[in-house]
């Protein structure tokens, strides 16, 4: 009874490891992932995606490499030329080789931190070549560096760089605030200009209708001085026609006569006006119209006498010229 205690002890233990080395014997591998297999802590193969089969106990599996792209993000903090300190953030895609699985596994312990350590050293020796200005403008010339020189150094780790991107730049709160009051400042400028530029426009405008609304008007007034010096002349003819004996002077009276009265009845058919009337007489219309030609006489004098005045010192001063010039010989 013993026995075959022992029997059955024996024969479930066979039973249970042989099970567990069955299970043991495969193993799936997913998609765009690679398995290391060892034998005895050296490596002995690379498993593919799908079902795999390794020796029991002997063999096993020490890692899997993903294939896949991957992205890290790396900020960091660096001063530009004008030591203006900004915060970068450079996002790196970078995947495995397929066909450098060994060294991405066997050659790297950790390959983020070695893809950061790199990223700081180029981007911290770029940066501070440039100015604030033109960081935001070659932020593309900075990624590309980044990667050309990521891929020279990784490719030898079995690691390929698809491309490194300088996601955000972020200089200090008061340099941002700084910035920002340059660019309203500008904007103020250049609208403050365009509204001067409106304006003169406006202004010109404005002056060359008036220009032309006065030349129109003066056309006009013109055209109606000729009309009525040419009724006059004409009224005059007939009245000298009509009435034997009576002179030019003696129309002119009579006209200036009543011009008076329709003057003064237009001024008491008004209740607000600002005409100011000067004292005198109707009978004095004859003195005002020789007192007004004896004034444009007067005036026309007074310019023809000043026109000599100027003209006399400019021929005494070229006469004296004259008379100091040297002898010539």
């Amino acid at each position: 009874m013993q026995f075959d205690l022992i029997t059955i002890f024996v024969l479930s233990a066979l039973i249970f490891t042989t099970f567990l080395a069955l299970v043991a014997m495969f193993f799936t591998v997913e998609q765009r992932t690679t398995a290391i297999v060892q034998r005895f802590g050296k490596f002995l193969r690379e498993a593919g995606p799908g079902i795999q089969i390794k020796i029991p106990f002997i063999d096993r599996v020490v890692g899997r490499v993903n294939l896949r792209v991957q992205q890290l993000d790396v900020e960091i903090e660096t001063k530009t030329e004008d030591n203006v300190f900004v915060r970068m953030v450079v996002a790196v895609q970078y995947y495995a080789l397929p066909e450098k699985v060994y060294d991405a596994f066997y050659r790297l312990d950790d390959a983020n931190r070695q893809i950061t350590s790199f990223v700081f050293d180029v981007v911290r020796a770029q940066v501070p070549k440039i100015k604030l200005d033109d960081v935001f403008e070659k932020k593309d010339d900075i990624a590309n560096i980044v990667k050309s020189e990521l891929a020279q150094v990784m490719e030898g780790f079995g690691y390929g760089i698809l491309k490194a991107l300088v996601t955000d730049i972020d200089p200090d709160a008061k340099v941002k605030e700084s910035m920002n009051e340059i660019n309203a400042a500008q904007r103020m400028r250049v609208a403050a200009t365009e509204r001067g530029e409106a304006d003169r426009i406006l202004k010109v405008k404005a002056a060359e209708g008036d220009a032309q609304s006065k030349a129109l008007q003066g056309r006009g007034i013109a055209d109606q001085r000729q009309a009525i010096v040419a009724g006059l002349r004409d009224s005059v003819d007939e009245f000298r026609k009509s009435v034997p004996g009576t002179t030019a002077k003696d129309v002119m009276n009579l006209v200036l006569m009543t011009q008076y009265f329709d003057m003064l009845k237009e001024i008491g058919a008004s209740s607000r006006t600002n005409a100011i009337l000067i004292p005198h007489s109707p009978g004095n219309l004859s003195t005002l119209t020789e007192q007004m030609r004896n004034a444009m006489m007067e005036a026309d004098q007074t310019v023809k006498a000043s026109d000599s005045a100027v003209e006399t010192p400019l021929m005494a001063f070229e006469g004296s010229r004259v008379q100091k010039r040297p002898p010539s010989f």
